[in-house]
């Protein structure tokens, strides 16, 4: 016999050996109180390097030793597990579907109140993302950003201060966009808007975000015209331990987080906290972050049936901001950059910013959550937020012609501080002042929702939603620069800290009731749901009335009401398909009610209508998983604020009504794992989304708020601004050992500039008053491209890891946000804000 032969026979018989020692495992992780699947969760062959992550539907399949073993799942978040497994070589040994608890008590109580989607049964458009997506994307970004690789969805720095970011959702902005944290409206109940600054702290101490698209599941009447954004917190952990995290960025900013908890201890008592510290420079000009955060969660086991826990979340802060209404033009950016902020400058050798933001609104939350028995379940939240704080900006004199914009100095074209307090320490009275215009809040509220099983395919969800809130609106003098005192219309010698120009208070009362049928048999899934409402609104004066006691409007009274039912069926293990739809009648925001700055009330206005359908379909197997939607809104009767600018060039408001919007598109989320340790994600959408008629438009030229022009605002067939209609995004995460890397790469196109009131507005009077203005000015599309890498390690014998990411890798020069000017019916680009330039965060954490 030859070398070759004998080694032939070698191979053949080590192969046979092999063979036949080896055995295959396969199973399917999924979440024990949800049924969701864990896509990447770790199973490893206890004592060995064997192991493989689970694909995109949860299951896994590797060859393992035969013989008796020890098989270790594990997931971030969950409580590890293992299992003793008896292995026959030659065979398959299915260990089922494999259920992990979250290492969160009261997360699946929670969930009930929140409405979190549930795949391939909830029949809605939704995105999940994950903790351990965001504790590795986060960095230096802002809560929104960690949202940009979800289909049709738009967040932006805005002006760039800390917090200030802002997000669109299938066109809509966030005034119409339902946040909820742990099923807690969060939405300003005057205007609508989310104050990301506030919670500046919620990325630490969030498990889950999920973005239902469209009016989404939730129960309630809230704000999701476009949307709905769930943020789930932590709650409370089960484990004991903590973590230190230290991260820092290359344009000066330092943060510090601590996390602590006590695990669940023998007295059913469990408690965790999550505080941060973030201060230093802000990649913009003048726009500085000195802000903290606090999380806690503390649960209570009382029996078996009764739970407690309760939440206190907060983020005080100020920081310095750009300023939305001095928007960058094109040659100011060629000029000094993209980092360029029109206001500031030095007053007497010292830094010194006129737009400042500075906040504190604390939210506490006490849940009970009550088993009544095999099939009754009520979950109760009582909450109570107080908010204190305000921003600041500039005020010149009653009815004089100065402007700030007017004094600066040549370069960088700062402002000159110096010649202004010249100015004002001459005339006595100030000319030129820095205000605060203050925005305190009051507001508390109760969440009850009762769950029964009617059947066992039927089960009945009804509940109620109170809320009552307090907002106070003042100015007063932030600094008289150099002056002895102010004239204000009312207080004609005010000092620093009087109140000027406005002083009101706003008290919005809301009662609501929603009622939800669903039901789940075998591949069928369906729901119907309904809510009605009423909403007090009534605003007190004490600056245009007398001021010692004030003057109460009367109280308005409107009813609210939506419907929504859809359905969800699965045509096999891999392939589902959806539908739903609904109409809401929403009641205006209390900004659309008291439209001169005074009691009187707005007797035009009427509810807003939107009627919305999408249907869908979603594929899913141990590669890949697929869905696809298409979507059609309507809304109508619709109230805004615009900006209108009068021949003098001075800034005016315009209160337009009656305005139509239609929203339609596609969209698409897909995600691979062509290999073990590879994950691929591709997103994207294309919309259609345009205003469908010309409204009236209402705007104010006197000081006294005394007297209104109306106007017709020609925008039918114009496409709505601020959003991408068309985006993209793709992303990829590889693991190797103890590293891994990620990369996400965005484009967006057909993006339109925002339009000033007076640019499309023609006199009701005039003979011409449907003149074509033609379609707004569309900016350039634009990609970027944002990249990580992180390391597992120890320290000291302590898990730890290091990482850095780098957002706009390729230093992209875009513009994010524009608004237009047209001269002779020719479209142009007036101002906006443009993409950061390339930046870096580094971060290290210590678990222990």
């Amino acid at each position: 016999m030859n070398i070759f032969k004998s080694l032939a026979l070698m191979l053949v018989v080590m192969f046979t050996t092999a063979t036949f020692g080896q055995a295959t495992l396969k199973g399917i992780v999924q979440d024990a109180d949800t049924d969701e699947t864990l896509v990447g969760a770790s199973i490893i062959v206890k004592g060995s390097n064997l192991g493989i992550t689970t694909g995109i539907d949860g299951d896994f399949t590797f060859n393992v030793p035969a013989g008796s073993q020890v098989i270790k799942i594990s997931y971030m978040g969950y409580e590890e597990i293992e299992k003793q497994v008896k292995i026959t070589a030659g065979k398959t040994t299915n260990l089922g579907v494999i259920k992990l608890n979250a290492l969160s008590i009261g997360l699946a109580e929670v969930q009930i109140l929140a409405d979190v989607a549930i795949d391939r049964k909830t029949p809605v458009a939704v995105s999940t993302i994950k903790s351990e997506v965001i504790e590795k994307n986060l960095g230096s970004q802002e809560f929104p950003e960690l949202l940009k690789n979800t289909p049709s969805v738009y967040p932006t720095k805005q002006g760039g201060g800390f917090g200030d970011a802002s997000i669109n959702i299938r066109g809509f902005d966030q005034r119409n966009i339902g946040v909820l944290v742990n099923g807690i409206p969060v939405n300003d109940m005057e205007n609508g808007w989310v104050y990301w600054s506030n919670w500046s702290g919620i990325g630490d101490a969030t498990r889950t975000v999920q973005v239902q698209r469209g009016l989404g599941a939730s129960k309630l009447a809230i704000n999701s015209v476009g949307g709905t954004i769930n943020i789930i917190t932590k709650t409370t952990d089960m484990k004991k331990g903590g973590s230190l995290k230290a991260e820092f960025t290359d344009f000066g900013r330092k943060k510090t987080t601590l996390t602590l908890s006590t695990g669940n201890m023998k007295s059913g008592t469990a408690i965790t906290f999550v505080g941060s510290r973030t201060t230093g420079q802000g990649y913009i000009d003048a726009c500085y972050t000195d802000a903290w955060s606090y999380f806690l969660s503390a649960s209570q086991e009382i029996n078996k049936d009764h739970r407690l826990v309760f939440t206190l979340v907060g983020a005080p802060q100020k920081h310095g901001q750009r300023d939305s209404y001095e928007l960058i033009t094109q040659e100011e950016y060629d000029k000094y950059g993209t980092k360029y902020n029109k206001n500031w400058g030095y007053l007497y050798g010292e830094k010194l910013s006129y737009k400042n933001n500075y906040y504190h609104k604390p939210q506490a939350a006490l849940n009970w959550y009550w088993t009544i028995n095999e099939t009754s379940f009520l979950a109760t939240s009582v909450y109570l937020s107080a908010g204190n704080g305000g921003g600041s900006g500039t005020l010149t004199k009653y009815k004089t012609p100065y402007d700030f914009d007017e004094i600066r100095r040549p370069y960088q074209q700062l402002i000159d501080f110096d010649s202004i307090a010249e100015i004002n320490a001459k005339e006595k009275s100030s000319q030129y002042i820095l205000r605060n215009s203050v925005n305190n809040h009051l507001w508390y509220g109760a969440l009850s929702t009762y769950s029964k099983n009617l059947t066992e395919d039927l089960t009945l969800m009804a509940g109620i939603d109170a809320r009552y809130y307090k907002g106070e609106h003042y100015r007063e003098v932030r600094d008289l620069l150099g002056g002895d005192y102010f004239e204000d219309r009312k207080n004609k010698r005010a000092k620093i800290g009087d109140k000027i120009a406005y002083h009101n208070d706003g008290i919005v009362q809301y009662a609501g009731a929603f009622s939800q049928i669903e039901y789940s048999s075998g591949n069928l899934a369906a729901f119907l749901a309904g809510t009605v409402s009423n909403t007090w609104n009534q605003r007190i004066d004490y600056y245009n009335y007398d001021y010692t006691v004030g003057n109460e409007s009367k109280q308005l009274s409107d009813i609210g009401y939506n419907g929504k039912l859809g359905v969800n069926y699965n045509i096999n293990e891999n392939l589902n398909v959806f539908a739903n739809g609904g109409y809401y009648s929403r009641v205006p925001i209390f900004k659309f009610l008291f439209l001169n700055y005074k009691n009187d009330v707005n007797e035009d206005r009427v509810n807003e209508k939107v009627l919305a359908g999408e249907i869908g379909a979603g594929f899913k197997n141990s590669f890949m998983s697929i869905h696809v939607d298409g979507y059609y809104t309507t809304w109508k009767d619709i109230n805004r604020i615009g900006k209108f600018k009068d021949k003098n060039n001075k800034k005016r408001s315009a209160y337009y009504y009656g305005l139509e919007e239609v929203h339609y598109g596609v969209e698409a989320e897909i995600k691979l794992k062509p290999i073990k340790n590879l994950t691929l994600g591709l997103a994207g959408g294309y919309g259609i989304w345009y205003y469908a008629n010309s409204p009236l438009a209402r705007v104010n030229f006197d000081d006294n708020v005394n007297s209104f022009n109306t106007f017709r605002v020609n925008l039918k067939d114009v496409y709505v601004p601020n959003q991408p209609q068309t985006s993209v995004s793709f992303s990829a995460d590889y693991k190797i050992n103890d590293f891994d890397f990620g990369a996400n790469w965005n484009f967006y196109d057909r993006l339109y500039t925002n339009f000033n009131v007076d640019s499309r507005a023609i006199d009701i009077n005039n003979s011409n008053p449907n003149k074509d203005f033609g379609q707004s000015y569309r900016l350039p599309s634009y990609n970027t491209l944002d990249m990580r890498a992180g390391w597992n390690f120890k320290i000291a014998g302590l898990k730890s890891y290091a990482a850095i990411n780098c957002y706009n890798v390729l230093n992209t020069e875009a513009i994010v946000y524009g608004e237009e000017r047209i001269v002779n019916n020719e479209h142009f680009f007036d101002s906006g804000f443009w993409t950061w330039g390339r930046n870096f965060n580094f971060s290290l954490k210590v678990n222990f």
